[in-house]
């Protein structure tokens, strides 16, 4: 792109963010800004996953600005988000960090796609070694691939979401329970989440729940798929009773909507169904029919959840703006916290803070672990209900209908093995 316009397009973006809102100062801070790189789909298939993301990172700054800052020695500095689109492609995405560092940007998040943050991990490396006069951080919000964490884990690299391996212990909470299920489909994305996700569907069904028969093993290309009718005649023609995904945006909206109008009727047990349009398409038919497992749920139990969701519902009033996610206001916290420990914005210094952040939102906690850099903190496991049923004060995207929580897993019950072997600089 040209230097100029280059410029050009970097003033209206950062005018773009800051116009999503005002930001409010308690202590107006005169120093440069905070930049933070989102390295994410902006654009295409996944465009509005993005643009979800985006707003709970905004609101998260405009939180910590409204307190004052960043509070460092030579003065406060406010946060502020700079947007790279990725466009869904791992060479954009590496394009995106090549540019947000030269911009001189040295904090990068990004975590709709495991296979990108897989590519970014590894050039994050390669850089911080060639440069480390220039090193960058890598905040992970929701990409859950386990070996990002274990045979992938970098000094470089936190994640604060649960990883897939994490979220399906959580989901076998509930369908061992489930004794009337005997026979499930299993279906993903083709990349290495949606592996990930199915492989470890089969190792916990034989571990516990040898007598559910697995009737279909099935992985599709990611984000192509415009017409799910022949996968859903296939989950109908295979009598389950249930169908377990890692599905996510589109890609599971589609796959939900082709099964009801093929006529399914059994259950979804899913990581990301409680969002992104799903109760929309689903409707009654939903009701007790759509497992999800999250860090955290609109209603989730207790007055400073509610608190944490209604306030912010009263920044993003539209209906479909309505997607929140409790541990991307952790993150944020955390890396506040991490820099004004440090006292600086030296990558390797706010790291070494990083791997010991503990923080609390809302009165909803989390903790990093420093040996692997996985957050740990509880997990939830809910069910679709109409709003009004006990349990679901509030609905999704303006749908009518909601998730109660009906587990609650403990972090250190959540908690993982890892594999990981982490070199420190």
């Amino acid at each position: 792109m040209h230097l100029l316009s280059k410029q050009i397009f970097k003033c209206l973006a950062a005018s773009l963010i800051l116009g999503i809102g005002a930001l409010v100062f308690a202590q107006a801070p005169t120093q440069p800004p905070v930049r933070i790189a989102l390295i994410e789909s902006l654009s295409g298939p996944f465009g509005n996953t993005g643009e979800a993301v985006l707003r709970n990172l905004v609101w998260a700054t405009e939180r910590v600005n409204a307190g004052g800052g960043v509070k460092l020695p030579a003065g406060a500095r406010p946060l502020l988000i700079e947007r790279y689109d990725s466009k869904g492609q791992n060479e954009e995405a590496l394009a995106a960090l090549r540019s947000a560092i030269d911009d001189g940007v040295n904090i990068i998040t990004q975590g709709n796609s495991s296979s990108t943050a897989a590519v970014l991990i590894d050039a994050i490396n390669k850089h911080n070694e060639r440069e480390p006069t220039r090193r960058v951080l890598f905040l992970n919000y929701s990409a859950v691939d386990p070996s990002l964490t274990n045979e992938k884990c970098s000094f470089w690299h936190f994640r604060f979401d649960a990883h897939a391996d994490m979220r399906m212990a959580a989901l076998m909470d509930v369908l061992h329970d489930d004794k009337a299920l005997k026979r499930i489909y299993l279906i993903g994305q083709d990349y290495s989440f949606g592996q990930a996700v199915l492989r470890e569907a089969k190792k916990q069904l034989a571990l516990q729940r040898p007598d559910v028969q697995v009737v279909g093993d099935e992985l599709h290309p990611m984000a192509r798929v415009k017409d799910f009718m022949p996968y859903a005649a296939k989950i109908r023609q295979s009598g389950a009773q249930a169908v377990l995904t890692g599905n996510f945006g589109n890609d599971l909206t589609l796959l939900v909507k082709a099964a009801k109008e093929a006529g399914f009727d059994g259950k979804f047990y899913t990581f990301y169904g409680n969002a992104l349009g799903v109760p929309g398409v689903l409707g009654e038919a939903g009701i007790g029919k759509v497992i999800a497992v999250a860090d955290w749920f609109a209603n989730t139990p207790g007055l400073d959840s509610e608190r944490f969701y209604q306030s912010f519902r009263q920044r993003f009033p539209k209906p479909q703006d309505d997607y929140v996610h409790m541990r991307m206001q952790l993150m944020m916290q955390a890396l506040v916290q991490s820099i004004e420990k440090a006292g600086t914005l030296e990558a390797a210094a706010v790291a070494t803070q990083l791997e010991n952040a503990s923080v609390s939102v809302f009165g909803l906690k989390g903790a990093m672990r420093a040996a692997d850099h996985q957050f740990q903190q509880p997990l939830r496991v809910a069910v679709m209900d109409k709003q009004g049923a006990p349990g679901v004060k509030f609905d999704v995207e303006g749908s009518g209908y909601g998730f109660r929580v009906i587990k609650t897993i403990a972090p250190a019950r959540a908690e993982q093995p890892h594999s990981c072997k982490m070199t420190r600089p």
